[in-house]
């Protein structure tokens, strides 16, 4: 099977980390978030990619080749972004057959034997019911669990099915059909939405069936990608790691293997990533990126790059590798 998975976004959400990182390689437990997308996907049969990159495009190349030597990927760029549909619109010279399509945001939890059991569906759209759902586009099905349309941010509690992102499309001929009906269009926002395309293959009779979600977990803003490493940290991943007695921990922690922590309090929801080293510090809440040095500092509700040096800082922190700051710091 193959997957669409579109890349080429700027990230602008969680600057300054997407200046010099593409938001697909942001850690959570020490994982760039594409690996644990990529490793899900391929356990589901999938075994052809099909990347749509752009911002920082060398770094997932070289992310790929070296984290998943001889997978099949396609590379195509979206030099310029014009939305959801202009970048799976990239993708159809290369699509042959049935396609999942998933937005690298989020990580989730999708049930794939939705495929088998909903065989004479069209497609499938996952989804997760939300309370805030003036923030998403919603999807209002039939009493059969049937998409009838996607309505962004509504006003009223029309549904409260948020669209994740994430999709499967049998008739991919049709999908391609109703991509071209959308960028034939003026686009009123200023971009082309993929789910017109939906709404068109739906006008002509295909069949979307919703499927909802376990989990869902955003990556795209500081504070939910700290709470999505709080998720898989909690879920078993980055590890136990072996820290010295001098170093009181609380909650689930990632330490990788050559990093070194001492004479410190860590945790909950705490990551540290390789060659870094923490020293004399508390860190609670916090993501620590790779070859960077934590000393005297007291962290909550952090994130901090790659090749960063801190030493007797206080309170709240984002920064970015080589020390590039956007925000607050205290």
């Amino acid at each position: 099977m193959q997957a669409i998975i579109p890349l080429a976004g700027m990230g602008t959400r969680v600057r300054p980390h997407t200046h010099t990182r593409p938001k697909p390689l942001l850690r959570v437990a020490n994982r760039p978030v594409l690996s644990y997308v990529v490793e899900q996907l391929r356990a589901e049969g999938v075994d052809e990619f099909i990347f749509i990159t752009g911002h920082l495009a060398g770094q997932i190349r070289a992310f790929m080749a070296e984290e998943f030597p001889g997978l099949s990927i396609t590379y195509v760029e979206q030099a310029t972004q014009r939305g959801t549909a202009d970048a799976v619109a990239l993708a159809e010279p290369w699509v042959t057959g049935p396609v999942i399509i998933v937005f690298v945001d989020t990580l989730f939890d999708a049930d794939f034997s939705v495929l088998h059991r909903h065989a004479s569906a069209s497609g499938i759209i996952w989804a997760k019911e939300v309370e805030d759902y003036q923030r998403f586009g919603v999807i209002l099905t039939d009493e059969a669990g049937y998409m009838k349309r996607i309505i962004e941010k509504p006003s009223e509690p029309v549904s409260k099915l948020a669209n994740i992102g994430v999709y499967y499309v049998k008739d991919h001929e049709l999908l391609f059909e109703g991509v071209r009906h959308v960028m034939d269009r003026d686009p009123g926002l200023g971009e082309f939405f993929l789910t017109d395309a939906f709404q068109y293959m739906i006008d002509r009779g295909a069949r979307l069936h919703t499927a909802e979600v376990g989990g869902w977990f955003d990556c795209g803003k500081p504070e939910t990608l700290l709470e999505t490493n709080r998720t898989m940290l909690e879920r078993g991943h980055g590890g136990d790691p072996d820290l010295p007695d001098s170093v009181a921990v609380d909650g689930a922690i990632a330490v990788a293997a050559d990093a070194v922590v001492e004479t410190s309090a860590v945790g909950p929801n705490v990551s540290v990533a390789s060659g870094s080293r923490v020293r004399g510090s508390r860190l609670r809440h916090t993501i620590v990126g790779a070859d960077s040095v934590i000393e005297d500092c007291d962290l909550v509700d952090s994130l901090v790059g790659d090749r960063v040096t801190l030493r007797g800082v206080r309170g709240r922190v984002n920064v970015g590798d080589d020390g590039v700051v956007e925000g607050e710091r205290t």
